[in-house]
């Protein structure tokens, strides 16, 4: 096997243990998602999903919207609400295309249980300042019921802006995506890929022979099945390693704690 290597995300120290995404384009070469393999989508085709950049508009993390107000993406994504801004409606991230939607967030929620060591809980919300406008560039994503299952074999597709090669050497001008069959949690949580690191709350998508998947810069973005994101790229091995699939947090676990957290936001905001 392969040893595990150790990375540097926004200057913070991950263990060298299932290093988590690092959301930053260090050109080092670790252990993450990258989408290789993939291709470039229609222009504007992926409506939901969103860029997360630090102030001074340098990619971080992908993430998608929920509704006009709420973003999800992932917890090792958190860079600080005072240093994050959100762009919707998106293609090129060098090119201003005059359809972004820049919208600083008010509040980042965290998943309580995350954990920064085994990955475990690995999605957080944010709530932005002003609404997004929803138009025929931007819309939202929908998410599968509490507890939903996607079955091994279903092929979904995973986007962003990360990496196109396994060393991380090349940014994409525009938006990326390539499908990804869903691989069961029994043969990702085998001796030969993770050995037991795999827990209920992720699934692993990616080809036996390898050669796609999702890259550093693609972390927080969507995983979606049959209309809806079953998944959030969390973090991986290598890229495009056919013993290490991409690993992704699955949203269905979580479908209780994002109504609940967005309805008690509401809530607590109409009692005055």
């Amino acid at each position: 096997m392969k040893p595990l290597l150790g990375c540097v995300c926004m200057s913070l120290p991950i263990p060298a243990c299932q290093c988590a995404v690092c959301p930053s384009f260090s050109g080092q070469h670790i252990a993450q998602e990258r989408i290789v393999g993939g291709y470039a989508p229609v222009p504007h085709s992926i409506k939901y999903i969103v860029s997360i950049q630090t102030r001074d508009r340098r990619h971080v993390c992908g993430g998608f919207l929920i509704n006009k107000y709420w973003i999800v993406s992932a917890a090792h994504c958190n860079i600080g609400v005072h240093k994050m801004l959100i762009v919707a409606g998106d293609y090129s991230l060098t090119i201003y295309e005059g359809t972004e939607q820049e919208i600083l967030p008010h509040l980042v929620v965290t998943h309580p249980a995350y954990n920064s060591t085994t990955n475990n809980s690995d999605i957080m919300l944010i709530k932005l300042r002003a609404p997004i406008d929803l138009n025929s560039y931007v819309s939202i994503a929908l998410l599968p019921r509490q507890g939903t299952a996607i079955s091994e074999g279903r092929v979904c597709r995973v986007s962003g802006w990360g990496y196109t090669s396994p060393r991380g050497s090349q940014i994409p001008s525009t938006l990326r995506t390539v499908k990804l069959p869903i691989i069961s949690s029994k043969r990702c949580n085998s001796s030969e890929s993770f050995n037991g690191s795999i827990t209920e709350n992720m699934l692993c998508a990616g080809y036996s022979i390898g050669g796609k998947d999702a890259c550093q810069g693609d972390s927080g973005g969507p995983l979606v099945c049959d209309g809806r994101v079953y998944g959030v790229v969390s973090w991986g091995r290598g890229c495009a390693d056919a013993q290490f699939p991409g690993v992704y947090t699955a949203v269905s676990k979580f479908r209780r704690w994002i109504d609940n957290t967005i309805f008690s936001y509401y809530s607590k905001c109409n009692r005055f």
